[in-house]
């Protein structure tokens, strides 16, 4: 059975990149930091995926992920553990009021708030005015209230868990979930309603009235079109009345993620782009004590003896010493613009976002160190998934272009052997340059500009090696054809 999701009344700070079309047709505008993450179906222009739910099981609307965590909680009619009302009246009052006075208005909701409000008006005209017009009314809705506030009566005992086959998946792939109910009581529950959060939409699953220790189960399955980090749960129970006067929440789980990860291709070889040796790459910087030697020269006092050359020394009658050229430990730098104004569109941006990917999970396969910059902060490389993990989490951040970025991972590793420089279609060639300015004179810098659809292509812009790239395909191709070079 497949249902639509419905979208949430609360925001979701946790999420990927995000963009949303403006009223210019190539440009994009991103989801800032913080921002409400948008789930479930949206607009095809690169953004969010279609994370509605997909259910499998006997019924349920909505988009689901999470992990095997569960919790026990026993709701009764003085209010669950977790109870909510719809923002506005009722959720001033528990701002300001005693606990008691929160837990009696947390059930009530925005339409519950305005029939306790009618009622006291109406009350008040017909004491004012006695009118029994009013009087009727206010007992007519003080009936409904009270009619509202019976299907709260009850105790319901359940152990729900969500549990996700992968709690990280590539972009493009099916996230596939279970949420399971059981009955921790000896005595028959109704029928109730289960919530699941997931991003910025909510799944709705039903759940048959279960008998002492009964179980039931609801499978899910979630689209995953592209990078993103989704927030999932917690799972709420929900009691209330049909009108939604009365909406009582009881949560038994705790939030948990969904790492979608950046699709990636392999790089043979491509992830240093320098010589493959124990000691590392040579430089063109000299010096009298290093393992890469590089000629040799007239003795000067204080140089050490230990490096003295005897057999030239005694053909020429000259004291000659070995040279050598410093070598640097192949070290990879990677910095990924994530200012939205360098790409054209979203898709732009997470060609980029997957390239730069490539790049630093190829590294850790060959166990070489690497740095990644997405902006003005650095992503966490341990190992590959975390490093994946930090590539689902990179958000387009204005004012973080190539230039700061560059900048920022010069400064961080100013030692490397190699540097990447990520950016779209917007950058120019001397924009290009000055980015590779700040890195020094012995480290290779390597720019990869991501235009949709555009051919491939290689030129040297001062020191900068340029390469553009129309499809992630493409990026394996170009890295030996720069290595050839």
């Amino acid at each position: 059975m497949t249902a639509p999701a419905r979208p949430s009344t609360g925001p979701d700070t946790a999420g990927p990149v995000d963009g949303v079309p403006t009223s210019r047709g190539s440009q994009w505008a991103p989801r800032l930091p913080g921002q409400a993450e948008r789930q479930g179906p949206v607009p095809s222009h690169g953004q969010l995926p279609d994370s509605g739910l997909r259910l499998t099981g006997p019924g349920g609307t909505g988009t689901g992920n999470g992990s095997g965590r569960s919790g026990r909680r026993t709701e009764s009619t003085s209010g669950g553990t977790e109870g909510t009302a719809a923002p506005g009246w009722s959720t001033r009052m528990q701002q300001s009021a005693t606990p008691a006075l929160r837990r009696l208005a947390g059930p009530v909701t925005g339409l519950g708030s305005a029939a306790i409000v009618l009622a006291a008006v109406c009350a008040l005209v017909a004491v004012i005015t006695g009118w029994r017009e009013f009087m009727v009314a206010a007992v007519a809705v003080a009936v409904l209230l009270l009619a509202a506030a019976s299907f709260l009566i009850g105790r319901t005992s359940y152990a729900v868990q969500v549990d996700m086959h992968s709690a990280r998946v590539v972009a493009g792939q099916r996230a596939t979930g279970a949420l399971k109910v059981r009955n921790t009581s000896n005595r028959r529950l109704l029928p109730a309603r289960i919530e699941l959060p997931v991003g910025g939409s909510s799944a709705s699953f039903r759940v048959p009235g279960l008998t002492g220790g009964g179980e039931h189960e609801e499978l899910f399955v979630i689209p995953t079109a592209r990078r993103a980090v989704i927030k999932v749960g917690p799972a709420t129970s929900v009691r209330g009345d049909p009108l939604g006067i009365l909406r009582r929440q009881v949560r038994w789980t705790v939030p948990d993620k969904l790492y979608v990860h950046p699709r990636t291709v392999t790089l043979h070889g491509a992830a240093t782009g320098s010589v493959k040796d124990l000691e590392g790459q040579p430089t063109r910087d000299l010096s009298s004590n290093d393992v890469s030697f590089h000629a040799l020269r007239q003795y000067v006092p204080g140089d050490d003896r230990r490096y003295v050359h005897w057999r030239t020394s005694a053909r020429t009658g000259v004291l000659m010493v070995r040279q050598f050229e410093e070598v640097r430990r192949t070290h990879l730098a990677l910095a990924l613009s994530t200012d939205p104004a360098e790409y054209g569109t979203v898709a732009e941006f997470e060609l980029a976002v997957s390239a730069a990917a490539s790049f630093g999970v190829q590294a850790v396969r060959e166990q070489r160190p690497v740095t990644v910059g997405a902006g003005g902060s650095t992503v966490r490389a341990g190992s590959g998934r975390s490093l994946l993990d930090g590539f689902s989490e990179i958000d387009a951040v204005p004012g973080s272009g190539i230039l700061v970025t560059g900048r920022h991972i010069a400064a961080v590793v100013p030692n490397a052997s190699v540097a990447v420089l990520l950016t779209g279609s917007v950058p120019d060639a001397m924009t290009l340059r000055r980015a590779g300015n700040p890195f020094s004179v012995g480290i290779r810098v390597l720019a990869v500009r991501v235009v949709l659809g555009a051919k491939l292509s290689l030129r040297a812009i001062g020191r900068v090696d340029v390469a553009t790239v129309g499809d992630l395909d493409m990026l394996p191709k170009a890295l030996r054809r720069m290595r050839a070079a």
